[in-house]
Order: structure tokens, then C-alpha cells, then sequence
């Protein structure tokens, strides 16, 4: 609706117009203070452009009404073009609240190092970049989802010693000095057990085979990673390794060109010219490689793979690394402006009030698969997708598992489920609720019918200024309309019985569209 209002504007002034939602909806479904940026090109008040803007909307069939006040220009919908647009969603449902954007994107989020299990902290990454994902595909974008697997490196090493280790102190019996850092949990030991019966004991007391272990364990681990993200519903199209990228290493620090310099043995990138603290190094004097350099192969190879933007979900303790990345491209030769940071901030998990306890599976930290195995899926995803990504997020699991209001999930598949209780509890034929017009809705009922048509611009938005959560709390917050006007009308029975499933049936799509692009299917009953 927004969009086609915003369109009719955009046609009469000849440039894009601000179009705001009134606080107070008997001012109408639109407002605009055109008129205010106007008057000075125009010379005129503010009040008087707005009059004339107004009533020269007088006959259109868009409007039920245009009116000015205090110099804003306050738009009501007619019932007819209300009606038509509903009719029309409900008959492409699965073109509701899609668009045809063009562009293409590489998003990459998780991207968890591949030692060990899946964490909260990962799993809020996960839900906000699938849900980042599901909006822009459903508005048009070309997006593909992309996994970079940190498979070189100090981690990779660390994991064949704590593989060997744990093997040998837990299946051998053997007295082992662990380093100060070192990986542990179930897993681990699960791990142990494998190679125990797949190579056995000599593989666990070897210490020439650590990197060989360290490499099957790490595949291992990535496809339980994989296993865990399938369990909330999310996928990747691509993943990319960090180690096979290494051949290009020549060839990329031929391409910084005077972006590397070399200074006691070492090769530093000149990033603090372009925004960072200092510069940073990228291989040590010993030859080995930072962390940092597999990061600029990384985003040599997603540039010269040519979308248009790209787009990293990083941890919020990687705020400091975005300048020299961002400084590494640009001296590749691009457009450090294409590659566009989110950060994920921390979560922290309550049971009853109190601090979640750590499983023994997961060793130091809170597995993702643990708190959805307590309070499923569709509840971890939704709490996750319900508060800004770059705020601290705290929740209690155990009022994600009851079964009532108190629980947002529920909350609203149960609006949708309620509202597929009375169109089945109806004697009405389904091609008669389809065909009954909505024009002359009573006014509670037509708000709620321009509020479960908002879902378009709830969408746009949401993806547009990357603040998923507004999706979530729009649902809510039409759950909480549906509800009420439940409690308030008498729909089976009532005279415009028709007329009213209709009404539901389109506050239903927004829910069910709504919860899909969530990753979380509508229930029709419950």
C-alpha cells in the first residue's frame, strides 16, 4: 500500500516523498509534510500548499478521503482499493509482500571455526543472518548465503593436540600435560573414540598425525555444524576454506601493491592511513601468516567473484578488525563502501531466573543444540530475531516453553491457528468467504485490516535498514489486534460472517508470510 501511495507521489512532485504512518489513525492511514519543504520554493504557507495538494486528490480512486492539517497532507485509504488489494493478495499468496529489487549480494555469516559445536553466540548470528536473507530473496535481491571455514591456522593445530590428548587421558589412561589452551567437551571425546576405532591407539599417541586428525576432526565438526543449523532451518549455499585460498597468497600481495611494506622480518598492511589504530601485521617473521591475511585472500576471492555488495555478520568482538579489512580492500583495488559489517552482540541465558548451567557436552560454553532441544526451534529463532543484533540479548528459557501468551512464539501461531479454527468451524463454502467484499467494515475491523496489509512495507523496511526485529514485532503486535478483536466480535453467526473469515483470512497470510520469512512454519492448530 505504501509502496503505491508512495508511487502516486513520486509521479506528482517528480521526487521521492516522506510518507509517514499517523500516531493517531483518525488522521488516516498516511501523512506527508510535503507541503513544509515546499514552501520555500513556492513562497507560500505551508497551510496553503497543503490545502491545494489536497484537493487535488479530491476524485481519486485511491482515497476515501485527503485532507490537510497544520500543513500535513493526511491520506485515508478507500475501502474499495482496501478490498482490491486484499482480494488480490489472497489470491497470490505467494507474491504478497514480495518485490522485483534488483542486485546481488554475498552474504556470509556463522562462520564459526570448526572446533567445536555450535554456541548461542553463533546461533544468534545464524537467525539473524537467514532471517537477513529470507527478506531480501523475498523482495527480489539475488543473495547467496556463504560459510567461510576457518580450516588453517593455530586453531586447526590446537585441535589435533586436544583430539590426541583427550584420547589418550580419557580411552588410554595415560597422564597428559595439556596446554594452558586447549579443547574439551563430549564431542571431543566422541571424536577420540572414532579415531581410536577408525585408526587406532598408535593415531592417539602419534604426534606426527596431529595435522592429519586435526583435518578429519574438522570436517567431522562441520558436519555437525551443519547438522545444528538445519535444526533451526538454516542453509548455505557455499562454503569457502581458508586453507585452499593460500595458493593465492603471491598473487594477492602483488595486488596491494605499495598497501604491504616489510619491516624487521615482518609484513605489516598500511591500514592506519585508511581508519585503523595502526598497521597491522599479516606475516609474522617467521613466515607464518596472521589471521588477517587469510581475510584478505578471502576478500580479493569474493570481489573478483563480481556482486554488487557484500555483506559480513561478524561477532561484536570483531568491531575493531571491519577498518583494516575495509583498508585491504581498497588497496585491492575496490570499493570498500560494497562490503557493509553487521555485528552480533552477546546472549546470555537464564533458567528460572537464574544463570543457564553449562552442560558437560559442551565443556565452556552453552551449545546452540541444548537450548533447542529445551525450548525448540521456532521459539529460539523468533526470540532471536526480536531484539536489535548489535544490543546484548538476555532470556529466560523457561518462559519460551510455556504454552500460553507469555510466550511471544506462541502468542502468534496461536492467532494464526485461531483464525483456521473458525474458517473450519464455519458452514460457509470457501469461494463465497473468498468472493464477499470488505467495503463497509465496522472501524475496528478496517484497522485491522490495514494493519495486516502493512506486512509489504514491514518487510522493505526491515531488510532495507537491516533491523530484522521489526518483523517480529509487527507480528506480535497484529497477534495482539487479532486477539482482541476475537474476544470483542462475534464472527460465526454474525451477518457478515463472510465478510469477516475474509478479513481473518488476510490478517492469516501476513502471519503465515510473516513467521516463513522468520524460518518458522504457521500452525493451524495447537
Amino acid at each position: 500500500m505504501k509502496q503505491r501511495v508512495s508511487a502516486l507521489l513520486r509521479d506528482k512532485f517528480n521526487c521521492d516523498i516522506i510518507l509517514e504512518k499517523p500516531k493517531d489513525r483518525s488522521f488516516g492511514h498516511f501523512s506527508t509534510p510535503i507541503a513544509f519543504s515546499l514552501s520555500k520554493e513556492l513562497r507560500k504557507s505551508p497551510m496553503i500548499i497543503a490545502e491545494e495538494i489536497a484537493n487535488s486528490f479530491e476524485e481519486h480512486e485511491m482515497f476515501g478521503a485527503v485532507e490537510s492539517v497544520k500543513g500535513y497532507i493526511n491520506f485515508r485509504l478507500s475501502e474499495a482499493f482496501l478490498d482490491e488489494y486484499a482480494s488480490w493478495a489472497l489470491s497470490n499468496d505467494k507474491q504478497f509482500g514480495s518485490d522485483d529489487k534488483k542486485g546481488t549480494i554475498l552474504l556470509e555469516f556463522v562462520s564459526a571455526n570448526p572446533t567445536g559445536p555450535l554456541h548461542i553466540g553463533h546461533a544468534r548470528g545464524a537467525v539473524y543472518g537467514d532471517t537477513l536473507l529470507r527478506l531480501g530473496r523475498h523482495l527480489g535481491y539475488d543473495m547467496t548465503a556463504e560459510y567461510y571455514v576457518n580450516d588453517a591456522g593455530n586453531q586447526i593445530d590446537l585441535l589435533g593436540t586436544s583430539l590426541q590428548l583427550e584420547g589418550r587421558s580419557s580411552l588410554l589412561g595415560e597422564e597428559v600435560q595439556w596446554p594452558e589452551k586447549y579443547y574439551r567437551g563430549e564431542y571431543l571425546s566422541d571424536l577420540a573414540k572414532e579415531v581410536q576405532s577408525q585408526f587406532g591407539d598408535d593415531a592417539l599417541r602419534d604426534e606426527s598425525r596431529q595435522k592429519e586428525l586435526a583435518l578429519w576432526a574438522k570436517d567431522k565438526i562441520l558436519e555437525l555444524i551443519v547438522n545444528d543449523l538445519k535444526a533451526i532451518n538454516v542453509h548455505f549455499d557455499t562454503f569457502v576454506g581458508e586453507a585452499s585460498l593460500y595458493d593465492e597468497w603471491d598473487r594477492v600481495m602483488a595486488k596491494m601493491g605499495d598497501g604491504v611494506y616489510v619491516d624487521e622480518g615482518k609484513t605489516l598492511i598500511r591500514s592506519s592511513g585508511l581508519g585503523d589504530d595502526h598497521d597491522r601485521v599479516v606475516v609474522r617473521d617467521d613466515g607464518r601468516p596472521t589471521y588477517l591475511a587469510g581475510d584478505i585472500i578471502y576478500h580479493n576471492q569474493k570481489f573478483e567473484r563480481g556482486f554488487q555488495n557484500y555483506i559480513n555478520i561478524w561477532g561484536a568482538d570483531h568491531h575493531g578488525y571491519i577498518a583494516r579489512v575495509k583498508a585491504a580492500i581498497s588497496f585491492l583495488g575496490y570499493d570498500p563502501e560494497k562490503l557493509e559489517v553487521q555485528l552480533s552482540q552477546m546472549v546470555s541465558l537464564l533458567k528460572d531466573g537464574e544463570p543457564y548451567k553449562m552442560s558437560k557436552r559442551a565443556g565452556t560454553v552453552i551449545q546452540m543444540s541444548d537450548v533447542v532441544e529445551e525450548i525448540g526451534a521456532d521459539a529460539l529463532r523468533f526470540m532471536f530475531a526480536s531484539k536489535k543484533c548489535d544490543t546484548a540479548l538476555e532470556f529466560d528459557i523457561e518462559e519460551l516453553k510455556r504454552q500460553d501468551s507469555s510466550n511471544p512464539v506462541y502468542y502468534v501461531q496461536y492467532a494464526h491457528a485461531r483464525i483456521q479454527t473458525l474458517v473450519a468451524k464455519s458452514e460457509m463454502n470457501l469461494d463465497d468467504i473468498m468472493k464477499s467484499s470488505l467495503v463497509g467494515l465496522s472501524a475496528d475491523a478496517d484497522g485491522l485490516l490495514f494493519e495486516a496489509l502493512l506486512l509489504p512495507e514491514i518487510i522493505e523496511d526491515a531488510f532495507e535498514s537491516r533491523q530484522v526485529q521489526k518483523l517480529p514485532d509487527y507480528l506480535k503486535a497484529l497477534a495482539a489486534k487479532l486477539h482482541k478483536f476475537y474476544y470483542d466480535t462475534r464472527i460465526i453467526g454474525h451477518e457478515d460472517e463472510a465478510k469477516l473469515l475474509k478479513l481473518l483470512l488476510v490478517v492469516a497470510l501476513s502471519i503465515k508470510t510473516g513467521l516463513s520469512l522468520l524460518g518458522i512454519e504457521a500452525k493451524d492448530r495447537m
